[in-house]
């Protein structure tokens, strides 16, 4: 199973509102060769780590692919260019506001610890502490195990400490329909 976390938080000139830039996000990884099994349904999230920023839109999409992670990547960050994320200097940092976010959360059980500041690292190492990203998993795979910890993922939002406020979006929020 491969998993994407896609988020924004930002208007997309060319794709518009948070929502309608990751709808637009699907459907380019498809056109782009990253056939969506399923998606979760869509919430809404404050900023983490907290902050004035706006909310985001997040949902997680599985996919299926012959391709390595890092095709992947490479294909996530054009995706996120075309949709008005800036890449290198000019995108903010870690934490800045984005039109689009897409990361590449976990890639069957492979663990990939990146020793340079472009590796990629599998499964993503941030995801265990994000309700946002576990909550959708869970709907998508409520038996996926983290392939480092080996805890399950109900036993990771179980783990979570408290705030992380995440509240479905009603809108356009069908399981497993783009």
């Amino acid at each position: 199973m491969i998993f994407i976390g896609v988020g924004a938080n930002l208007h997309s000139p060319r794709h518009g509102s948070p929502l309608e830039t990751c709808l637009a996000a699907l459907e380019i990884m498809e056109k782009s060769g990253l056939r969506i099994v399923r998606r979760s349904r869509w919430r809404t999230s404050a900023p983490a780590p907290a902050s004035d920023q706006p909310w985001y839109v997040n949902g997680v999409a599985e996919i299926e692919t012959e391709t390595s992670p890092a095709a992947i990547m490479d294909v996530l960050h054009g995706i996120e260019t075309q949709c008005g994320r800036p890449r290198g200097e000019n995108r903010g940092g870690r934490n800045a506001a984005r039109a689009l976010d897409l990361d590449l959360l976990a890639f069957h059980d492979l663990v990939l610890e990146g020793n340079a500041s472009d590796s990629i690292i599998l499964p993503h190492p941030r995801m265990h502490e994000r309700a946002f990203v576990l909550e959708p998993l869970a709907e998508l795979s409520p038996d996926w195990a983290h392939p480092v910890t080996g805890k399950g993922v109900k036993d990771l939002i179980a783990a979570l400490p408290p705030g992380q406020d995440v509240t479905l979006l009603e809108e356009l929020n069908e399981v497993g329909t783009l």
